[in-house]
């Protein structure tokens, strides 16, 4: 079996794992994949403040989200998944698991 290692699977990777911690995170934090998954709710500043202080992983997760476009800043201030993250998250969890019915 081959493995790919071209730039586009190696982001895609680093993303699925950003996203498996940032659940995670939420869970342990009285979160629910909804928060990020659903456009008009999100984590506002001070929730990705607690977050950040509670986890070294989470501001590089965060950066590498916004980065590749897979979470955004939506017109509320709060950090929410884009189509594109929440089809990665869907693709890893399931849509039932995160989605806004």
């Amino acid at each position: 079996m081959m493995i790919d290692a071209s730039p586009i699977a190696s982001m895609q990777r680093s993303l699925r794992q950003c996203l498996s911690n940032m659940a995670a995170l939420l869970y342990h934090h009285g979160h629910v994949l909804e928060t990020v998954s659903i456009p008009h709710r999100g984590l506002d500043r001070q929730d990705v403040a607690r977050l950040s202080r509670s986890s070294s992983e989470w501001q590089t997760c965060e950066k590498v989200l916004v980065n590749s476009e897979a979470a955004s800043w939506n017109e509320h201030n709060r950090l929410v998944l884009t189509p594109l993250g929440r089809e990665l998250l869907f693709d890893m969890f399931g849509e039932g698991a995160a989605d806004c019915a």
